[in-house]
């Protein structure tokens, strides 16, 4: 089992967070872990994200990992950070090929047949089905699945706490991404915390 798949089973939802205030970074991982997520992925959309993977990653038992990563700047950035996994949007065949030389666990996105096959010549059977509800949903995903029997899936992209079960319903999906967890500028800890141990459940 590689590395990137094993950190897919730790939780049934990772949480997919954007987060500008580097103050805010340990209580809301915290609250995740002590939900029973413990695996987060930090968007790079703001200014202070390797901040926050940097504060995160002090948070006992948080697998902290790096998302809307694009090139080889923001994968060696977030490295440097302390990130822990790799998420990208898309694949292109030069950050997958950085992503294999650097060793780190790599879930890159994919939205058609043509991405899965450049992912499968780089040796990756982990991949990011992104946007997964704009993309045609599980009908599409199912349809991928038939052809492709030996990869493993993490939809994200307009899945609910209300689809989430549908979708881990599936053999091919290991665990989904989902932004209902925290919201941009979330400081309810509690509540967050809440919403992470009901996710937990829907393993």
């Amino acid at each position: 089992m590689t590395e990137i798949a094993r950190i897919m089973r730790l939780a049934p939802v990772i949480p997919v967070l954007i987060v500008d205030d580097p103050s805010h970074a340990r209580p809301l991982a915290e609250a995740l872990v002590a939900g029973g997520l413990t695996v987060l992925e930090v968007t790079l959309r703001t200014p202070c994200a390797l901040e926050v993977i940097a504060e995160m990653a002090k948070v006992p038992g948080a697998v902290v990992g790096a998302g809307t990563v694009l090139n080889f700047a923001h994968l060696k950035a977030a490295r440097d950070a302390g990130a822990q996994f790799i998420v990208a949007p898309g694949l292109t065949e030069s950050l997958g090929r950085a992503a294999i030389d650097d060793g780190v666990p790599f879930l890159p996105g994919i939205a058609n047949a043509g991405d899965i096959m450049r992912g499968l010549d780089l040796g990756l059977r982990q991949f990011k089905f992104f946007p997964a509800t704009a993309s045609g949903g599980l009908p599409v995903l199912s349809a991928f699945a038939a052809v492709f029997g030996d990869v493993e899936f993490c939809p994200t992209g307009g899945i609910s706490e209300a689809t989430a079960p549908e979708w881990l319903a599936k053999p091919f999906v290991t665990c989904v991404g989902g932004s209902w967890l925290a919201g941009r500028g979330d400081t309810d800890f509690a509540a967050v915390q809440a919403r992470a141990t009901a996710a937990a459940r829907l393993a």
